[in-house]
């Protein structure tokens, strides 16, 4: 049996059992434009918001049984590979070509479960799209490119969505085609067209509590693999400061995202990570100086990422760090 091109199978590499798992939530794939389908119930009654680039938008057409949405969200992890019940209430997993499900039981949440889906775009938009999309001025397109080449590097950083794993997708497809990249995730969302990419991917533990293997001891294994850029989907962990150690000791032109804020928000958020390591401010600035080259941050505007600042990470007076802002795009509206 053959799917239909613009068929949900098709579009997002679903299985026809990973497509019966989403139930009365599988039409909602097909709708042009959607990020993320988020799943809740309150008083009793399930509700689902969509967001197709506008903000989250409520479904009245749509209201699934408490039941049926604690029965959809096992059925996807199980999908995924992994379990959802009371001794692990909740999962994180990757189906088809790169849709995220987010699964929580009761009681963590007040009823029955909550789901929380983010759809990949389809298209895989090249860097040249994504400028001309409005990303950026061309002077700052042609630093990051340059950036790129000359083995430079990059952290991006944004709140959910901004476009982090878009725009880092888009600017490792630009590294030249005779290096290595290998990159590593919790739940695996980076797809590049560069020709050689390796891409490992977190395990969690199994329902005896074995076989967990982190995105830390990966990285740890990925120096063994003869590299020539190493990047970190998204940093929230100890994997943070091995990322760094590895870029001071010659693996240059790697890259890692980080949830922000803003970009003056930085520095704190790289010191939290590196107290939870076990690294002083002081030494964490040190690192983290030397590390990157670039900070690039991310905003959504609608369906448009844009990228709003872009700066460098430099030790102040005090031998803690700061950002120094190198560009500062448009303010919103402008």
């Amino acid at each position: 049996m053959t799917a239909h091109a613009t068929s949900p199978i098709a579009q997002h590499g679903l299985s026809f059992v990973q497509l019966r798992a989403f139930g009365p939530l599988a039409p909602l794939l097909e709708q042009p434009g959607l990020r993320d389908i988020l799943v809740q119930v309150r008083d009793g009654r399930g509700e689902v918001w969509v967001d197709v680039g506008q903000g989250v938008q409520h479904l009245d057409r749509l209201a699934p049984a408490p039941s049926q949405i604690a029965d959809l969200a096992r059925s996807m992890v199980e999908q995924g590979g992994r379990s959802l019940d009371e001794l692990h209430p909740y999962a994180n997993v990757r189906l088809g070509s790169g849709i995220r499900v987010h699964a929580v039981l009761a009681p963590l949440v007040p009823e029955a479960a909550a789901l929380s889906i983010r759809v990949p775009r389809p298209e895989r938009p090249d860097y040249r799209k994504l400028v001309r999309a409005g990303l950026c001025e061309p002077a700052v397109a042609l630093m990051l490119y340059e950036a790129v080449r000359t083995k430079k590097n990059l952290l991006l950083t944004g709140a959910t969505g901004s476009g982090k794993t878009t725009l880092l997708a888009a600017l490792l497809d630009e590294v030249p085609s005779n290096e290595r990249i290998v990159s590593l995730e919790d739940v695996r969302e980076l797809k590049l067209r560069h020709p050689h990419h390796l891409a490992l991917e977190a395990r969690l533990a199994n329902a005896e509590g074995r076989g967990a293997v982190s995105v830390d001891v990966l990285l740890a294994e990925t120096l063994r693999m003869r590299p020539d850029r190493i990047v970190v989907g998204e940093c929230r962990g100890p994997e943070l400061v091995t990322l760094m150690a590895a870029l001071n000791t010659g693996h240059d032109g790697g890259a890692g995202t980080l949830h922000a804020s803003t970009l003056d928000d930085v520095p704190a958020r790289l010191e939290a990570l590196g107290l939870l390591a076990g690294l002083s401010r002081e030494a964490l600035a040190r690192q983290a100086a030397s590390a990157f080259q670039y900070v690039v941050h991310l905003e959504r505007e609608g369906q448009r990422h844009r990228i709003s600042a872009v700066g460098a990470l430099e030790l102040n007076d005090a031998h803690t760090l700061q950002v120094h802002t190198i560009h500062r795009g448009a303010a919103r509206g402008s």
